[in-house]
């Protein structure tokens, strides 16, 4: 019977979490079915079936994570289909009924793990449905199975059990700790006025722990891993957008009377990036080990932020590409970024990336390398600066771009030309289009 796998959706991917099956046991499936949705490092994508029949199995229940390869369910004729999943070993006991749920004072004695049958044997205990996820975590966190009631199906016990049971435990342990404090016997006892203050640990009931995402988790070791392998240097320009802007309004009206789509400040900034590149490749470059990959083709990630982190979507070959094309395509990935349905193919393959935080009010900041990039430019916003020309001062729109490089592909003179180059068309927006 063919299995469906976990595949890999992105170059940086190591494992997968499953967040909805399209498809149930029994349904009828054809090649190119979505049959599930994957929450990759980088964004929630769709999987699609590669085999025609009957899904038969479910191997991985939704909110689950899965290594790469691994069978995650079986497509079959129809006449071996289970009711729900099979994950992971068999149970050494047909489980009894769910045990009832503890309150948060018998948490901690129900998680202690035990520590020897001295007093005799102990009575046949059944395994209770579990996860292999939800089983690893609560071997790290000493959480009893037995003692928590599972919202999978069938009762089986999942992440999220094990997770508000090490919560309920954490909180009842703290509960415990500031109302039965032992006294010491050679001093009085002192009330500490603040729980956890005598050992400078903040008490639980001080915060909520929250899990990272997928994304977020790859994306902090990944961009830890950058700062720590890539000897960032960084060179900030000011650049003059005041006749950019002038252009951006008459090139908006022109768009707008023939229906088009207005273009951003941000949509001028990367194709200002794309020319740049193209004229002086130096700076779209890759470091690997003993040689620099210069790369062909400019292919330009720009960020988007989105409520599980952040993702960079990467407009191919956008030297070829016109402002309004540019910016068509930037929009229309965007919205999809924030909804969770890039494809693989859409957050893989950049040379160089573009973060911009103007529209938060940032007027200058550094970003951090996007690996195996070797290069990020960080764009503020835009200021009111007064500025001394012909002998008279004036006001003129200042925007500052900082570059973020690694030093063991691009050297600082090299990064001090890209951004005089960079300058050099934004402050003549007529070299942009042409």
């Amino acid at each position: 019977m063919p299995e469906i796998t976990m595949p890999r959706l992105s170059d940086t991917m190591e494992e997968g979490v499953i967040v909805t099956w399209r498809k149930r046991v029994g349904d009828e499936v054809r090649r190119g079915d979505v049959v599930a949705e994957i929450e990759t490092d980088k964004a929630l994508m769709e999987l699609e079936a590669y085999d025609d029949g009957v899904l038969e199995r479910l191997l991985v229940t939704e909110g689950d994570r899965a290594p790469i390869g691994t069978p995650i369910a079986i497509i079959g004729d129809g006449t071996g289909a289970t009711a729900g999943p099979e994950p992971g070993p068999k149970p050494e006991h047909e489980p009894g009924p769910e045990p009832e749920s503890p309150s948060p004072q018998e948490a901690p004695a129900a998680s202690a793990p035990a520590n020897g049958d001295r007093g005799g044997a102990a009575p046949a205990r059944t395994r209770p449905k579990a996860s292999p996820l939800a089983r690893k975590i609560a071997r790290e966190h000493g959480i009893e199975l037995a003692a928590v009631e599972g919202s999978g199906p069938g009762g089986r016990i999942i992440r999220k059990d094990v997770e508000a049971a090490i919560t309920a435990v954490n909180a009842a342990t703290a509960a415990t700790s500031a109302t039965a404090a032992p006294a010491s016997v050679a001093e009085p006892a002192v009330a500490d006025p603040v729980p956890g203050a005598a050992t400078g640990a903040p008490s639980t009931a001080d915060y909520e722990e929250v899990p990272l995402t997928t994304i977020q988790r790859v994306a902090a070791r990944r961009l830890t891993e950058s700062k720590q392998q890539a000897p960032h240097f960084y060179l900030t320009a000011a650049v003059d957008v005041t006749d950019l802007l002038a252009f951006r309004a008459t090139l908006n009206d022109t768009l707008t009377a023939s229906g088009g789509p207005k273009i951003s400040l941000n949509d001028l900034v990367v194709r200002a990036v794309a020319v740049a590149l193209r004229a002086d490749p130096s700076v779209n470059v890759s470091f690997a080990g003993d040689r620099v990959l210069r790369h062909r083709g400019v292919h330009l990630g720009v960020a988007v932020a989105v409520p599980d982190g952040l993702v960079v979507p990467v407009v191919r070959d956008a030297d070829r590409k016109s402002v309004s094309e540019i910016a068509e395509e930037t929009r229309e990935k965007a919205g999809r970024a924030r909804d969770g349905r890039l494809r693989a193919d859409e957050l893989t393959g950049g040379t160089f990336t573009i973060s911009n935080l103007g529209m938060f009010g940032i007027e200058q900041f550094a970003a951090v390398i996007n690996p195996p990039e070797a290069a990020i430019l960080a764009v503020g916003a835009v200021s009111e600066e007064l500025r001394l020309a012909d002998g008279e001062v004036v006001a003129r729109s200042i925007l500052r771009v900082t570059l973020s490089a690694d030093h063991r592909a691009v050297d600082g003179a090299t990064g001090a030309t890209f951004l005089r180059r960079l300058r050099d068309l934004l402050e003549n927006p007529l070299r942009i289009v042409a």
